[in-house]
């Protein structure tokens, strides 16, 4: 999607001489990515104590490759 805005020009140089990417498109989209990325794990971390697993459910057993 192509689309004009207004960036902060000493936010951008930053940006791009910490991911070292070599134009502002890579940065955005560098940026966008860890964003996005960053909301992921967020939601991730909501559902800790939220009873997603089972109680029973052996995960020593499944690294080992075992049946439960």
């Amino acid at each position: 999607m192509r689309t004009n805005i207004v960036l902060d020009d000493e936010l951008v140089i930053k940006a791009m001489q910490y991911s070292k990417t070599k134009t502002k498109r890579d940065a955005v989209h560098l940026a966008l990515k860890e964003f996005v990325a960053s909301r992921e794990r967020l939601g991730i971390l909501e559902m800790f104590g939220s009873d997603c697993i089972d109680p029973s459910y052996d995960y020593k057993a499944a690294r080992a490759g075992e049946a439960h």
